[in-house]
This record gives structure tokens, sequence and C-alpha cells, in this order.
């Protein structure tokens, strides 16, 4: 396969993966490398295994050649003289006994390499065979290089002997000293491929099945776990196909604390903030379109009155008066609806000056004069106001204390509004609390919340979209202040903001 193919086979192998589910995606990947992981162990073992195995077999050839050859020299050194045939064979045959308990080849050579006594040259009734000689080990010829190595002692090699053994042997040697003379030395061989191979064989073997095993149980676990990450994903996608069509009732199971967790609460959380939003907007259509039809109404009927002469003229100046009160909560509403589109869009910004902030809260409440007397309201701390210079948008500010103002006239009747003003070297905090109905512990957490409105069964005055007290809360925001309400049902209803004397120069 050319290079060009294999490319294009990935990339179609990588777009196919692409495609797939996030279960098959996550499990796929835990699979591959439990797999790898596994895999790169059995290099490891099986490596680790040949080191071992080769420590071991250079250890166990060097200390029975190394035996041998001790037991040679004493034998050699007492019987040599006396019983040279009864030497051999006692020799021989603890080459042979030698050879069989460690599964290798234990032989002799001389000091020119040529074998001289093997296992090969007894019988099973320990006698010396009539030829005296080896099939094998008469073909030998030991290099006198080897030799020159092995009379240091502890020889051993990975090697083939220059050709002498026919495949590659772990060879240890020994020499055979006696009198302090080298008479020959003793060679253990053993073939590396074939005791290897079994030996490594037999390892890999228990290793596969643990693994498979492993591999079966590391399976199921991961596709349980597979199943139970991507499972909240799932049911996430769900409900957001069910919140684009508008039903925000569907919530994700949450399941410990983790970072899935967390994302699922956040996204719980979300259900349930565009809920609010999303009957926010429906009560704030519907309030707005009441508040636009009902002085439209009102205006229109009024103005056709004085047009076609039902109405007389000696009451025209009163109707007048209800068009242009209408006229203008059609102004308010329209300024409230527009700083609320500045404020969404950031386009709100502060134009900040030195002003009397004390002379404006008077002048506003000179505003809500007619009606104040009309509702037998006692306002109380206008007197006690004094001159209190700040730095802030006064236009903003402006719109805040109307609000404030407006909304205490509103809900009392026959009662007392108080207004009180204090200053510090840092900031200004303004003060309006009212007598009345109060507002209840469930809505007063709520008032701030744009197009929220306050129970209407508990109203004097139902007028408005719910948009004042939000946009008072973000212009003192932008002031870097602070706005806060208290009540008491049945006694008072207060709101009060803080904001620093001056604005900094980067605002």
């Amino acid at each position: 396969m050319q290079k060009g193919q294999i490319k294009q086979f990935s990339q179609k192998l990588m777009h196919k993966f692409r495609n797939q589910s996030m279960f098959v995606k996550y499990f796929t990947v835990f699979f591959i490398i439990v797999f790898i992981c596994f895999l790169i162990l059995g290099l490891m073992l099986a490596l680790f295994v040949t080191n071992y195995w080769s420590n071991q077999k250079a250890a166990l050839l060097k200390e029975n050649a190394k035996t041998v050859a001790s037991s040679t020299s004493q034998v050699l050194s007492s019987w040599l003289q006396d019983e040279p045939r009864g030497s051999i064979v006692f020799i021989c045959n603890n080459l042979t006994t030698v050879s069989e308990a460690i599964d290798a080849d234990v032989f002799m050579c001389d000091m020119n390499g040529h074998v001289i006594l093997c296992k090969e040259l007894i019988s099973s009734s320990l006698e010396v065979k009539a030829n005296g000689g080896c099939s094998l080990h008469d073909t030998y010829q030991i290099p006198q290089s080897v030799l020159d190595e092995a009379s240091k002692g502890n020889y051993f090699v990975k090697s083939t002997l220059d050709g002498t053994l026919s495949t590659q042997h772990l060879v240890a040697a020994q020499p055979v000293v006696v009198n302090g003379q080298i008479l020959g030395f003793v060679f253990a061989t053993e073939p590396v491929s074939l005791s290897f191979k079994e030996y490594i064989f037999n390892v890999l073997r228990m290793f596969v099945f643990a693994s498979l095993l492993a591999l079966a149980v590391g399976f199921v676990v991961i596709y349980l776990f597979t199943v139970n990450l991507v499972r909240p994903l799932n049911e996430m996608s769900r409900a957001a196909k069910s919140y684009a069509t508008g039903d925000f009732s569907p919530r994700v199971h949450v399941n410990g604390t983790d970072e899935l967790a967390e994302l699922t609460t956040a996204f719980n959380k979300m259900a349930a903030s565009l809920a609010l939003q999303e009957s926010s907007r429906r009560s704030f259509v519907a309030n707005v379109s009441h508040e636009l039809k009902t002085p439209m109404t009102t205006i229109g009927g009024f103005i056709d009155g004085i047009l076609d002469g039902t109405i007389p003229p000696e009451k025209q100046d009163h109707y007048l008066e209800i068009v242009s009160t209408e006229t203008k909560r059609l102004s308010r509403l329209v300024t409230a609806m527009l700083n609320m589109s500045k404020i969404e869009a950031g386009e709100l910004q502060l134009q900040p000056k030195e002003f009397d902030l004390c002379q404006e809260i008077f002048n506003t409440m000179l505003n809500f004069e007619q009606l104040i007397d009309k509702k037998h309201i006692e306002v109380q701390g206008l007197d006690a106001l004094q001159p209190t210079t700040i730095q802030a948008d006064k236009d903003m500010l402006h719109q805040v204390i109307y609000n404030l103002i407006d909304n205490a006239v509103k809900f009392t009747e026959n009662g007392i509004i108080r207004v009180t003003v204090s200053q510090n070297a840092l900031d200004t905090t303004v003060t309006i609390r009212n007598t009345g109905t109060g507002i209840s512990s469930e809505e007063l957490s709520r008032v701030f919340e744009r197009f929220y409105k306050v129970d209407k069964s508990r109203s004097y005055d139902v007028k408005g979209a719910g948009l004042g007290l939000y946009i008072c809360k973000t212009i003192i925001e932008m002031h870097g202040g602070t706005i806060q309400a208290r009540s008491a049902e049945n006694e008072f209803a207060e709101f009060s903001f803080t904001i620093p004397n001056r604005q900094p120069k980067n605002q």
C-alpha cells in the first residue's frame, strides 16, 4: 500500500470515527488504551523474563561447571596414578549426572581443545565403551582463544565457539587444576533456542490467559463506566431539544460531586433561569401590551370625544389632563424599554458631573406634590436635607430617585414617606421608606429582577411593566454602588442605595 493510500485510508477512518456517538468514541478510546497498556506490559514482561532466564541459566551453568571441575580435579589428583580407568568412569558418570540434572551438555576437553571425557563414553552399566569415542563430541574443536579465556576461570559466553557448535549456545567453562597445573577444561553448554522458547512460551501463555481475563473484566467495567459517563450528556441533549421547543420542564439527574455533576447542576440552573426568563418575557409582553393598549384607548377615546363634541367644552380641560397623564405614562414606559435595551447592548454609558444630590431629591419630590396631597401622604425628612455634592451621572440618578419615589407614592395611602441622606468621606447613602402593606419575604428577593412585578392583589396601583427597579439596580451598579430593599409586611417598605462620592477616571 502506497503512502498516499495509507493517508487516504487513515483520513476516512478518522472521519468515520468523528461521526460516531460519544458512547462509541469513549468506549473505543478506553478499550484501545487498555489494550495498548496490556501489550506494553507483555513486551516488558518478555524482556524481563528473557533477562531473568539468561541470568539464571548463566548462574546454573557456571556453578555446575565449577562443581564438576572441582570434583574432577580431586579425582585426578588422587586416582590418576592408581586407578586411571576408575577415574574415567567416575568423571564420566559425574558428567552424565550433572548433564541430566540441569538438562545441558557437560564435557571435558584437553589443553588442545579436543573432547576427552563426556557422558557418552560410558554405558548404562558404568563401563567404558570399547571404541572409547563419541560421535557428537569427536567433531568438537574448541578454539585456542576460548581456552585462553577459560583458563582465567568463570568463563561464560553466548556463542557457537567459532562454529564448533551448530547453533547459539550458552557456554560456561572452568579449568581443571591439579597440583597448580591446568590439565583440561570442563564445559557446560545449552542451546539458547530450545530451552528458552519453551520457557518463554509457558510464561507468555499464562500472561495471555490472565490478560484475556483482565480484558474481559475491563471490557465490562469500561462499558458500564462509559454508559454512566455519557448518560447525563444524552439527557442534556434531549432536554436541550425540549427547551428549543419552549418546554423548560425537563431536568437532568445529578449523581455525584465530580465535574460532570457540576456541569449537570449548572445545566439545571440554566434551565430554571430560562424557564423564569420565559415566564417573565411572556408576562412582560402581556404587561406591555396592556400598558400600551389602556392609555392609548383612553387617549384616543377622550380626543375623539373632544373632536366630535361628545365632551362639552367646560369638561375638556379635565379630560385633557387625563390625556396628558396617560401620555406621560406612555413616555415613561417607552423610556424604560429603551434604557433596558441600551443596558443589554452595553450602550448605556456614564456621563459623571458634580451636582447637589439633595436638591435633585427635593425637585423630584415636587413632581409628585399633587398626588401626595390627593393620597394624604405625609413626607418627612425633606427639611433635614443638607447640600450634598457628589460626582455622578445626574440624569441616570434622577431616574433612580424618580422610580423609588414613584413606587413609594404608588403603594402608600394615608401614610408616611421618609427620606434620609447620609454622606461620609467615601460614599453617600439615600434611603426612601414608606408605610403600607410592605413586601413579602418571597417577593423581596426578586423585586430587582427584570420584568418582575409585586403581587397585583396586594397593590393599590398595578401600572408598570416591572422594569423600574431592574433599571435602578443596573444604574447604581454602573456607578460602583449597591442597592437593597427591606420590608415588614403590613408595616413598611424601604429602598436604599449607596454610591461613591466620586467616579474613577476610567469609569
